[in-house]
């Protein structure tokens, strides 16, 4: 590991240049030398799907292969959770309110996303066209957290509200406009211990998810009018070959070089921080935050260990 992190380091002040490379690489061995990373890893099964949802609430993309960075995966234009829908107050909606969200399919060509939902005709947007017009952003509200975005036009908003609400443009679709993570809101670290680099652009909360299949598998025994799949709790990562619920137990994750610091579980019915608190709520994966340097791959068939 610390041949990782001295080649790391080594590529930034090279990349940047002698004074703003050095600052760069300083920042980065702060960043690695505040948590400690393990030594010793335990094999606990390999990864068996892997998945990049671009709009917040919407269908995901399944890849072979994906890029870790700060901001979650990403696959060239193809990035997790950048993009969400608001309402005429830009503030974030999600599938809790609007499950229809769910069934907006996704997929991501060269720059073009393009959504597509039951009978209705597919809507093509130019990510990098948005961004060539050179609009300033606007701020939307995340969790009551103010975020930089593109607007994406009045076809994307008419496109998106026919399919919330029949309507002709109660709702947006935002683009995430800026290289680093949100800001964290004011009560985050009154339970568990983010740093500023964990809250990715728009997920609700870390950068990556991890859900056991096993563990779905367990809670399947125990329904009885419905069975679900890892695609229902929205992963990144679905880990095979682990005992159920031995991930209650992980402080940190490796998938293939890439190093990751649980940060809390993911808990499933209310979102309010008294009920996380209590520890009251159903919880189901893992909310796990980069520790390793940006810029690896994870694959799918990569070993997962833990630690």
């Amino acid at each position: 590991m610390k041949l990782c992190v001295h080649a790391y380091i080594a590529a930034a002040v090279t990349t940047a240049g002698v004074v703003g490379g050095a600052y760069t690489a300083y920042r980065v061995y702060r960043r690695f030398q505040m948590t400690r990373l393990p030594q010793k890893w335990k094999q606990v099964g390999t990864l068996k799907d892997i998945y990049v949802y671009p709009i917040k609430s919407c269908g995901g993309i399944m890849l072979d292969r994906a890029e870790c960075t700060i901001l979650g995966l990403r696959h060239g234009w193809l990035r997790d959770r950048v993009l969400m829908v608001t309402d005429e107050k830009n503030n974030f909606i999600t599938a809790r309110a609007y499950p229809e969200l769910l069934t907006v399919a996704t997929s991501v060509k060269n720059s073009v996303l393009t959504l597509s939902h039951g009978d209705m005709e597919p809507l093509r947007v130019n990510l990098a066209e948005i961004i060539e017009l050179g609009i300033p952003p606007k701020m939307a509200q995340v969790w009551s957290v103010p975020v930089p975005v593109y607007d994406c036009g009045w076809e994307a908003s008419e496109w998106i509200s026919r399919c919330l609400d029949k309507s002709a443009g109660n709702f947006r679709l935002a683009y995430y406009a800026a290289h680093k993570s949100r800001e964290l809101r004011g009560s985050t670290n009154k339970f568990y211990k983010f740093t500023k680099n964990d809250t990715g652009a728009l997920p609700d909360e870390v950068s990556f998810n991890l859900i056991n299949e096993a563990s779905v598998e367990d809670l399947n025994q125990k329904l009885t009018d419905s069975k679900v799949s890892a695609r229902n709790f929205r992963p990144n990562f679905v880990l095979e070959g682990a005992q159920a619920f031995e991930e209650d137990n992980y402080k940190f994750v490796k998938i293939g070089e890439n190093i990751f610091e649980v940060i809390k579980p993911c808990t499933r019915l209310d979102c309010t921080e008294e009920r996380r608190s209590a520890g009251n709520s159903p919880r189901m994966g893992l909310q796990m935050a980069l520790r390793s340097g940006p810029g690896g791959f994870v694959s799918i068939n990569d070993h997962i260990y833990c630690a």
